[in-house]
């Protein structure tokens, strides 16, 4: 507390009373979860106020006190505090502190933000603050909390175009939210909801409006009658603004949205809210109290929910009184760093560059938070994603005019720049962004230099598009124009902004067909907005089988045979009785020895079957997978392979021991694989996915480079080592902040509760980890990696064998190795000279072939001379276009350079061939003469190529291209000769 001095407005009592036990309550505090205490981040956050800056404000108001009795829906009781100081400090960092507290104060449990790699397979990134509680909403899990308070980063691409161009639109932005599961409802969040905005904010009650549900009388009825709100500041609105739905069928209910109306003398007459210029919605309160079944018609939920969204970056606006998201202290200390590095005072600036500055302070963050939740730049999925925000970022700062690095060097990158910025900003957002600065800076800088070579080969790709439009253009007698797709080609995939090409584009008097432009960046945004922007939830059969099913007890820790009680089965995800021979099945248990697919860990195999009183088996389930599911629900996935099985009766559940073996071999192989790396490329490595299966391990981790030999050998001799001293592993749960203070390593997007298990190889590695692991290293034998490779920017993956699965890769290795010595006739130890020789020969017989090849190829070159012809007014050239019919491409190569050096400059040659059925291959070559005169080789032999459905290019006096449409060859090579004829007739 020694950091709060005077006149700091709140009180230390005050601060206190937020940061005391909940009594009654399995909580230590409302600011602890998963592990980590929030009652230090909160006293840091309160200390950061500044009491001189401008910013601050102070007032003295009536304030209530409210005092936590119960974790659990209790009343709240209060208490009515005298006069005092109120922290109305308007920062970004304060205003989400304050949400928090606020709602801490009302026995919500303050909740870290989830990770931007959301759980939830229905969606690519993290969207909106509710989906870390879709499980507890859908009544999948348990809730752990009636009532909870989130700051939760999000991200949403697909209003990406609209980023920087109108004042709320944003790639990346904190959803402050208070959620109840099943909890309070209406008339208590719409009652919050209103002190926060009024009273804890001290936003004036006229300025705000209510949006309500049409059909909602009970939620009007609470803002006119409860909270005062006047009738005509209330507006009814349809299905389509205030009726949240998670899809066709799944929970749904009206909401009510908050707007701050900038402009109250405009009166009330004619209002619309989606009046930007007017209007900003900032608070939306969904009230889930339906479910819509497949027919359409709506039934009450058994546990109505709150879902409420409060915009961090738009009640920053409002509070520091600013026109725009962009220009709050959350965002704009970006924005003034790129415009030092473009040169360029923001507040001197034209809008379109204002606009191009808004661009990369939103992106810069998206892109810092998205490297360091593990997102990084490659061609699909999420890693698109990044790949696209960072390139939107780097054309944009060089539209900017920033060169390089901005500050002088300019082979160097802005982006790590501009990225230290946002990770300076970041310690109230999420601490472990500064953890991981190395990380996220070394792959902007690689990902921005990579880059500035495509935007390089894309110029020169502008550049052969507007030949060819300028070309076309003479030749038809139309005005020269860009294709629309030619347009966003260059605009996607080599990061030319439209404005960019139109402004190129004009200087050489070619226009872009912006229609078509338009119409391709449409298709991309629906798909996008498709792929991105639903969360999907339904209340399916399963859901309901969890009313009367209890959370499966795990006994495989300890055992792999057990009797248990068939709780449920499934056939097609419907429930039935009872499941004969030959059908697939999924089996719920009362509990079970059977490990379910998690942490990278494959599910077990094994058999469930039921006995009579001999012991004899009557019925018999193959089990192939089990999952997790519906919570903590095993689902055991099989065949019914004899008999019958019914619900309610017993089986023996029992695993293969052989597979659940090989299993926790490679388990145990992939901990200390990591540490291994960690030990020879360095810590910063961090693990980025990981397979543990029966026959192999793969594990991927982020680094930059592939792993040299040395290094690849130097980590198998760690790794067996360590499995040679024998060790004892040791296990055990303790709470995940011990842990962690223990120096125990935690799977990078994995959501861990507030008790984990730890699975420790003392004095080589300790992990959270729910996996099975052998008891002593010796029992992994031996360890080999097969394979070393990328798979994404930044992100390599190594595969590896050990127990069982070891010693069958050395076998088979080994068997190779042998028929290898008798097939070549040495020992092992020679065979690799021995193969060398081989190689050493080959390459001299195909040298030799090729010769005689290109000897032929020109003999028959030589007897084509004659059936050239010339071309031109003024100056005579020569031109030669021929079939050489089924000669390769190097042949035709030296055939084509044979006529072109013996033929008098100026001379244009063009010869094809067919080397195979579906192959052709076509060669141009034009002396320097003909070069002058303004054809180049390589555009010309690629439009001809596209005529045998092919392409190709190279240098404006040689250049090759294929085609895979033999029988078109006649075609292209009179096309080829009927354009040269027109082309040089007039030289």
């Amino acid at each position: 507390m020694a950091s709060l001095k005077p006149p700091f407005s709140l009180q230390t009592t005050h601060v206190a009373k937020f940061l005391l036990p909940f009594p009654n309550s399995r909580f230590d505090s409302p600011f602890t979860a998963r592990g980590r205490d929030y009652r230090g981040f909160i006293l840091q956050s309160l200390a950061l106020v500044d009491p001189c800056s401008s910013s601050y404000r102070r007032s003295h108001v009536k304030r209530r006190q409210f005092f936590v009795t119960n974790a659990s829906a209790q009343p709240l009781t209060e208490e009515l505090v005298e006069d005092k100081p109120l922290d109305l400090s308007t920062s970004g960092d304060s205003i989400r502190r304050r949400f928090l507290e606020f709602y801490a104060a009302r026995a919500h449990k303050v909740l870290p933000s989830a990770s931007l790699v959301p759980e939830d397979p229905t969606v690519l990134l993290t969207i909106a603050g509710m989906l870390q509680f879709k499980p507890i909403f859908l009544g999948k899990v348990p809730r752990e909390v009636p009532r909870a308070a989130t700051s939760q980063r999000c991200i949403r691409t697909n209003d990406i175009e609209n980023v920087g161009r109108t004042s709320r639109h944003q790639t990346f932005f904190e959803m402050l939210g208070n959620f109840s599961f099943g909890d309070y409802f209406k008339q208590e969040a719409i009652k919050w909801a209103w002190e926060l905005s009024t009273v804890e904010f001290g936003l004036p009650a006229d300025n705000l409006w209510i949006s309500v549900y049409e059909d909602d009388d009970e939620t009007f009825a609470i803002w006119h009658d409860k909270m005062g709100v006047p009738a005509n500041r209330i507006k009814k609105l349809g299905e389509e603004d205030n009726f949240w739905t998670s899809g066709a069928t799944g929970p749904c209910g009206p909401c009510s949205e908050i707007y701050y109306d900038f402009h109250p003398e405009r009166g009330h007459s004619d209002v619309d809210l989606n009046d930007d210029s007017r209007f900003i919605e900032f608070y939306n309160l969904v009230f889930m109290q339906y479910n819509r079944k497949e027919d359409g018609s709506l039934e009450p939920l058994k546990q109505k929910n709150i879902d409420t969204g409060l915009g961090l970056e738009r009640m920053a606006r409002i509070l520091q009184q600013v026109p725009n998201n962009y220009e709050t202290d959350l965002i704009f200390p970006i924005i003034k760093k790129a415009s030092d590095l473009a040169n360029v005072p923001y507040t001197l600036a034209d809008e379109s560059t204002k606009t191009n500055l808004k661009i990369i302070g939103d992106h810069m963050r998206a892109i810092v938070y998205l490297i360091s939740d593990g997102v990084f730049p490659s061609n699909i999925g999420r890693g698109y994603v990044v790949r696209r925000l960072i390139r939107r970022a780097v054309r944009t700062g060089r539209l900017l005019g920033i060169k390089g690095d901005g500050m002088g060097n300019l082979e160097g990158a802005f982006l790590p720049i501009l990225a230290e910025e946002v990770i300076r900003l970041s310690a109230n957002i999420d601490p472990d962004v500064e953890t991981r600065t190395p990380r996220i800076l070394e792959e902007l800088k690689r990902e921005e230099l990579r880059f500035v070579q495509t935007l390089e080969r894309g110029e020169r790709l502008l550049e052969e598009i507007l030949t060819d439009a300028l070309s076309t253009g003479q030749s038809n007698g139309t005005e020269p124009c860009i294709s629309g797709k030619d347009a966003f080609l260059l605009y996607d995939t080599y990061g030319f902004p439209v404005e960019i090409t139109r402004e190129v584009a004009d200087e050489r008097g070619v226009g872009i067909d912006m229609d078509g432009f338009d119409v391709e960046m449409e298709n991309q945004r629906r798909q996008s907005q498709a792929a991105h922007n639903t969360v999907k939830l339904s209340v399916e059969d399963g859901a309901e089988l969890t009313e009367n099913i209890p959370d499966t007890v795990f006994l495989g820790y300890d055992t792999l045979f057990t009797r248990s009680v068939v709780e449920g089965l499934l056939v097609n995800g419907k429930p039935v009785g009872e499941v004969s021979e030959g059908n697939e099945v999924e089996v719920l248990l009362d509990r079970t020895p059977f490990y379910a697919e998690s942490g990278g860990q494959i599910g077990d195999h094994g058999l469930l079957y039921v006995t009579d009183a001999q012991e004899n088996k009557e019925a018999v389930v193959e089990i192939q997978d089990v999952q997790k599911s519906l919570g903590n629900i095993f689902v055991h996935k099989g065949t019914v392979v004899k008999g019958l099985i019914n619900v309610g009766g017993e089986v023996g559940a029992e695993v293969d021991a052989n597979l659940r073996q090989r299993a926790k071999v490679h388990h145990t192989a992939t901990h200390l694989l990591q540490s291994a790396l960690k030990k020879v490329v360095g810590e910063e490595t961090s693990q980025a996915g990981s397979l543990v299966a029966f026959d192999r391990l793969r594990f991927d981790f982020n680094f930059n480079r592939p792993l040299r030999e040395n290094e690849l050998a130097e980590i198998e001799r760690l790794i067996n080592q360590w499995i040679g001293e024998a060790t004892l592993l040791e296990t055990r749960v303790m709470a995940l902040v011990d842990a962690k203070k223990a120096g125990a390593i935690a799977m990078f997007g994995e959501k861990y509760g507030e008790q984990v298990r730890v699975v420790e190889v003392p004095g080589v590695s300790m992990e959270l980890c729910g996996g099975t692991h052998v008891t002593n290293t010796s029992e992994i034998r031996g360890f080999k990696i097969i394979s070393e490779q990328g798979i994404a920017s930044g992100i390599r993956r190594i595969e590896a064998v050990a127990g069982d699965a070891f010693v069958e890769y050395v076998i088979t290795r080994d068997n190779y190795l042998k028929q290898l010595c008798s097939t070549l006739k040495v020992n092992a130890e020679d065979v690799t000279a021995r193969v060398n020789n081989l190689l050493k020969d080959l390459r001299e017989a195909r040298n030799e072939v090729s010769s005689a090849r290109a000897k032929a190829a020109i003999y028959k070159a030589s007897s084509i001379i004659s059936s050239a012809f010339t071309v031109g007014s003024s100056s005579k050239i020569t031109v030669l276009v021929s079939s050489m019919e089924d000669i390769d491409a190097d042949a035709l190569k030296s055939a084509a350079e044979y006529l072109v050096n013996n033929l008098q400059d100026p001379t244009a040659v063009i010869l094809g061939s067919c080397p195979d059925e579906k192959k052709v291959s076509l060669v141009a070559a034009f002396s320097p003469g003909v070069v002058k005169l303004g054809l180049q080789a390589g555009k010309f032999v690629g439009s001809i190529a596209k005529v045998c459905g092919g392409k190709g290019g190279g240098r404006p006096n040689f250049a090759q291209a294929g085609g895979s449409e033999p029988e078109k060859l006649p075609v292209a090579l009179e096309k080829a000769r009927e354009e040269l004829v027109s082309a040089l007739s007039k030289a």
